[in-house]
């Protein structure tokens, strides 16, 4: 059974080609064409050896059977010597009959299959290719029973890769004359490609929601079975909310609404969507929800940057790290949010057209530095903690707001830096000495809580004292002058005297005499018209007691010489 069919059936065709007009009677009798004597018999065994088998057919010599006919998976026979036993007779060996048991079984399956057939409740089932030959492919099914599939039908470009696969093939033609069934790939192949092509039409037509069951599930989509045909939804067609991953909501086997958004008939690629199957939630967001609206969210998702939050409607809103607490130095929003965790939001911003929901936490939190000025006011000493060093000076948290403490104003020693007082998380006392509530801005100083040079320097001199310092700076409306280090003196240009601004250098020594000392405001002004005047008084003093008798006018004669 199952020899090659003779080349002539092809003549005139070219090789490889097996057109539909082929008389399939006259292949198969090539195919399947017993020999004269070809026929199914009942024989009896007479002898079994090592690997034959003989059995009396009823001819002159006993037909010659394969001993591993009639042995099981286990190797155990399964006749006996003197058992009757079907064969078939498949040919002649030197006059002596070749049997085979297990072709007579099959051939008594088609014979089954073909008289239980009907035409009418036939449909595609499953074989495995067993075997090939010029005209086709020999099949068999799960049961023993074998067909054949004729070239034209097998609808592959290498029919030989399809041996030992399991196929779907359709009966195409019964020879009940010669006990065979002919079946074919392409039938089927055909009917399915008309019916996933009618179903593809009829959803892009219709644009309908329809059930589908979840087939596979990949990490970019899942495959959905709609009426026979797959479609891929894409992980960006599953949720309102943006790409999600489809196994951490949907698991194979599960029914899902599905919309046809798209079929590429060159790449034969239906493309589906779940989120086209409902209702667009962002309509309702345009409907019932506004800018400063306070709502109720989920927290979905926490990243470094910020939190997605879950409006519950399939639509996200992000809030940034930034919108998450007045507290500028927020390290995570882990350390504030939790996942899973309902918290009350104000919307921000609302972008339907990039379908884009901002909402902000901090903004329904009492404001620190309202609550700040609820409980501060300018000379307040307070104590904060050192957050951030900078060339300027430092930031310190009060509470929960932060004032800066400039360099000039953290030390009496002008050429001190606070990144040389301090380290981060220091604690310090200051004192508030100005607040901008419109700019929302604290400025702090430290120096202004000890004692400055020129609170030590009055403590030791008065108005009116006679002083040297040394020339530091010349200004158009004065000198600066180093009474002691950290103490600075201006005299202005009215207190010159008779003495000209082109007669000082930087660095000459000066004698004047103090004008004031002002401790609130930290000055010391000098004078030298005064000097003038204090030295005039004092001579007039020292005359007085030495000679009584003398005139003013002789005074002044002396201390004209």
């Amino acid at each position: 059974m199952a020899k090659e069919v003779n080349n002539s059936v092809q003549n005139g065709k070219d090789k490889g080609e097996f057109m539909e007009d082929v008389d399939f009677a006259s292949m198969l009798e090539e195919s399947f064409k017993e020999t004269d004597d070809e026929v199914t018999v009942e024989g009896v065994i007479v002898e079994i050896r090592d690997d034959i088998v003989l059995v009396d057919v009823g001819k002159k010599s006993e037909g010659r059977l394969y001993t591993s006919e009639i042995t099981d998976k286990d190797g155990n026979l399964t006749f006996k010597t003197g058992d009757k036993i079907k064969v078939a007779v498949t040919g002649y060996r030197n006059e002596k009959p070749i049997v085979s048991h297990k072709k007579a079984i099959k051939k008594e399956k088609v014979k089954v299959f073909i008289e239980n057939f009907n035409e009418e409740d036939s449909a595609p089932f499953h074989v495995k290719i067993i075997g090939k030959n010029r005209g086709g492919l020999i099949a068999e099914s799960s049961d023993g029973v074998e067909f054949f599939i004729p070239r034209s039908h097998i609808a592959a470009r290498d029919p030989q890769s399809l041996v030992g696969r399991s196929v779907k093939v359709s009966v195409l033609k019964i020879d009940k004359e010669n006990e065979s069934i002919i079946v074919s790939r392409k039938k089927p192949l055909d009917e399915e490609r008309k019916k996933r092509k009618d179903i593809i039409q009829e959803l892009i037509e219709k644009n309908e929601a329809i059930e589908g069951i979840v087939r596979k599930i990949t990490t970019y989509g899942m495959f959905v079975d709609v009426g026979g045909v797959d479609g891929l939804v894409h992980y960006s067609e599953i949720s309102y909310k943006g790409p999600v991953n489809p196994g951490a909501l949907y698991k194979e086997g599960d029914k899902v609404l599905v919309k046809a958004i798209n079929y590429d008939k060159d790449k034969k690629h239906l493309s589906l969507s779940i989120k086209d199957a409902q209702p667009d939630p962002w309509q309702e967001i345009e409907d019932q929800l506004e800018v400063k609206d306070v709502i109720q969210v989920t927290v979905s998702n926490i990243e470094p940057y910020g939190a997605f939050v879950d409006l519950g409607n399939d639509v996200e809103g992000f809030l940034h790290i930034s919108e998450i607490s007045w507290d500028k130095n927020i390290k995570h929003p882990k350390d504030y949010i939790s996942e899973g965790e309902q918290i009350n939001v104000e919307v921000v911003e609302i972008d339907l057209k990039a379908r884009r929901l901002r909402v902000s936490l901090k903004n329904i939190l009492p404001k620190p530095f309202e609550e700040f000025l609820k409980k501060h006011k300018v000379g307040d000493v307070v104590k904060g903690i050192v957050t951030t060093l900078t060339n300027f000076g430092t930031f310190i948290r009060i509470g929960n707001v932060e004032g800066l403490l400039h360099n000039e104003d953290a030390s009496w020693d002008r050429s001190a830096k606070c990144k040389e007082l301090f380290k981060e998380k220091d604690e310090v006392e200051v004192k508030i000495i100005k607040i901008d509530a419109e700019a929302e801005k604290i400025s702090l100083s430290l120096k202004e809580l000890q004692e400055s040079p020129i609170q030590k320097y009055a403590k030791k001199h008065n108005s009116g004292d006679i002083v040297k310092g040394k020339i530091l700076e010349i200004k158009d409306f004065g000198l600066f002058v180093e009474l002691e280090d950290g103490v600075d003196a201006l005299i202005r240009k009215e207190d010159f005297g008779n003495l000209n601004q082109s007669e000082f250098k930087i660095g000459d020594e000066i004698e004047a005499a103090i004008a004031f000392i002002d401790e609130r405001k930290n000055r010391i002004r000098l004078s030298i018209r005064r000097l003038s005047k204090l030295k005039e008084r004092e001579a007039l003093n020292e005359l007085n007691k030495d000679d009584d008798k003398m005139t003013l006018g002789d005074i002044l004669k002396d201390q004209l010489k």
